[in-house]
């Protein structure tokens, strides 16, 4: 929520919750139901849901839309996370494209009005691939847009994304709306994607980590309107402490800060301020200490030469993803292994 909130400041967009198992909501795991916080500037309520069972996601989809009254849910099948896949979820579960149909109908027709959305990989690896198949299938089943991180599972998020993939989806699935995910590091580039290979809009990840701002670039560049250059370091800072700010709120107290650790590095990454400084506010454990630590920074500093391209977040792989014993000599059965998404709420 606190992110979330970070990056309405800058720009429009549809914000989507973190990954939410659908079996924490049916079970009422309070770590899950705490992941459905929702600001009073959220005027559009977006929760992203993830199950292999088609009873259990009904069934939260039931809930998130009469408890909660969310107004739109996008289900995730593309989380390439070993712990998921090595159970038949996430990225693997398309193979079985049967209970992937199971899946997205059960939750569309829970659903009623409030619009869902499906995000997927490529597949598995080059030599099983799924996008294409279970997009015509989330289309058939009533889904109102289909979202591709044109990765493989193998990738992970090494190497670079595949848009001709995102093209091909395009002309296979003509009637919802197509989104394109995976190298949107700058606005430009959702630009050109949108150019190359005719999808109806971006889906940005690991791009606006450390730098909420991207979203105004997004919206300005998107307008066809003149683009800020990134900003000094003093606007970092003020991100930086606001940001934290929020999380100790959400968080109510100390947790919100170790919870704001991960940030540092992406907030500062191309800023030249020395790896002492930046490894000492990855450890800060109150408030005060960070605000001690950005106060002594140059605010004039700029971002050094093409690092505003330097990924963010996951950038491990490739490496073979683990699977269930069979998993592709089963491909049309309509289960999952019991209990493959206990547990991974925000992935």
């Amino acid at each position: 929520m606190a992110f979330r909130q970070m990056c309405r400041r800058y720009g429009g967009g549809l914000y989507v919750s973190e990954m939410i198992a659908a079996s924490g909501i049916v079970n009422r795991d309070a770590k899950t139901l705490k992941m459905l916080a929702f600001g009073k500037d959220e005027t559009v309520k977006s929760v992203q849901l993830y199950g292999v069972d088609p009873s259990v996601v009904g069934l939260a989809t039931k809930i998130l839309v009469d408890e909660y009254a969310i107004d739109h849910m996008d289900m995730n099948f593309g989380c390439p996370a070993a712990k998921v896949t090595r159970k038949g979820g996430g990225a693997a579960l398309p193979v079985r494209h049967n209970l992937f149909r199971e899946i997205v109908r059960a939750a569309v027709g829970a659903a009623g009005d409030v619009p869902v959305t499906v995000k997927m990989r490529i597949g598995i690896d080059e030599a099983h691939t799924t996008a294409l198949r279970c997009g015509l299938i989330a289309q058939q089943e009533g889904v109102s847009a289909v979202a591709l991180h044109a990765r493989t599972a193998e990738q992970l998020y090494s190497g670079h994304a595949d848009w001709s993939m995102i093209a091909r989806l395009k002309e296979h699935v003509a009637e919802i709306p197509v989104l394109g995910n995976g190298d949107i590091w700058e606005a430009h580039d959702a630009v050109r994607m949108m150019s190359e290979t005719g999808c109806d809009g971006v889906v940005v990840g690991r791009g606006c980590l450390g730098r909420p701002w991207l979203f105004a670039d997004l919206q300005n560049a998107l307008a066809g309107r003149a683009i800020e250059p990134p900003p000094n370091l003093g606007v970092v800072v003020r991100a930086m402490k606001d940001h934290a700010r929020l999380l100790c709120e959400f968080h109510d107290g100390e947790f919100g800060i170790r919870d704001f650790r991960k940030h540092v590095s992406w907030y500062l990454t191309g800023y030249p301020i020395g790896g002492e400084r930046r490894k000492a506010m990855a450890l800060v454990s109150t408030l005060a200490e960070l605000d001690e630590r950005l106060d002594v920074l140059d605010p004039a500093l700029v971002i050094e030469p093409n690092a505003y391209r330097a990924a963010r977040g996951h950038t491990s792989g490739p490496r073979p993803v683990h699977l269930p014993q069979g998993w592709y000599d089963t491909a049309d059965q309509l289960t999952a292994i019991d209990g493959p998404d206990d547990l991974v709420s925000g992935g």
